[in-house]
């Protein structure tokens, strides 16, 4: 098992953005803002606002690489960062994609993402009820970046209409699928 402790090569990236976070906010911050977020992206992707909701999803997207990097930056990981942060990852990735993946790509591919995030979920869960430690793996933080980058190819088709990043979108997420059948081997089976 890794240390949670230990940084991530991304973190090191991050440590200038860091920085410049006041001390008053801690990483359970920007996961419950992620959380407030998420409806208003949704929102605002259901009717079309691709001008604002296509930033305001990468912003919610970069408070899941902001909460990891100043919890380990500023060791500042608790119990409820460790369980909620991918709940919040799983909730905002999961809902857009079944509002934008599934009617613009495959639905099969959106529901079987959907069905492996609901098992990790699970699979978390229960092992935290038995009291085991369940962390976040670098397999997971791979998965949800393809995940990301998959939906934002796809959000970035729609909002200028650029048809050749719908394939790259599906080439990113079946990639992403990957990764979310091992991050679902390693973490929460």
């Amino acid at each position: 098992m890794r240390d949670p402790h230990l940084l991530y090569p991304h973190d090191v990236l991050m440590k200038p953005i860091i920085r410049l976070i006041p001390d008053v906010l801690r990483p359970n911050h920007f996961t419950i803002a992620r959380m407030i977020l998420t409806p208003v992206v949704l929102f605002l992707l259901f009717f079309e606002n691709y001008g604002l909701g296509v930033p305001l999803f990468i912003l919610t997207a970069f408070t899941d690489a902001i909460d990891g990097s100043l919890a380990r930056i500023r060791d500042q990981i608790t119990d409820w960062g460790t369980f909620y942060d991918p709940v919040a990852d799983k909730l905002f990735i999961g809902s857009v994609i079944l509002l934008i993946l599934i009617q613009h790509v495959n639905p099969l591919l959106g529901y079987i993402i959907i069905f492996l995030e609901c098992l990790m979920v699970i699979g978390g869960w229960y092992k935290r009820r038995s009291g085991q430690a369940v962390q976040a793996n670098v397999w997971g933080k791979v998965k949800m970046f393809l995940q990301f980058a998959g939906v934002f190819f796809l959000l970035m088709s729609l909002w200028f209409g650029i048809d050749m990043f719908i394939p790259i979108s599906y080439g990113t997420l079946i990639l992403g699928l990957i990764f979310a059948i091992v991050a679902l081997l390693t973490y929460s089976l």
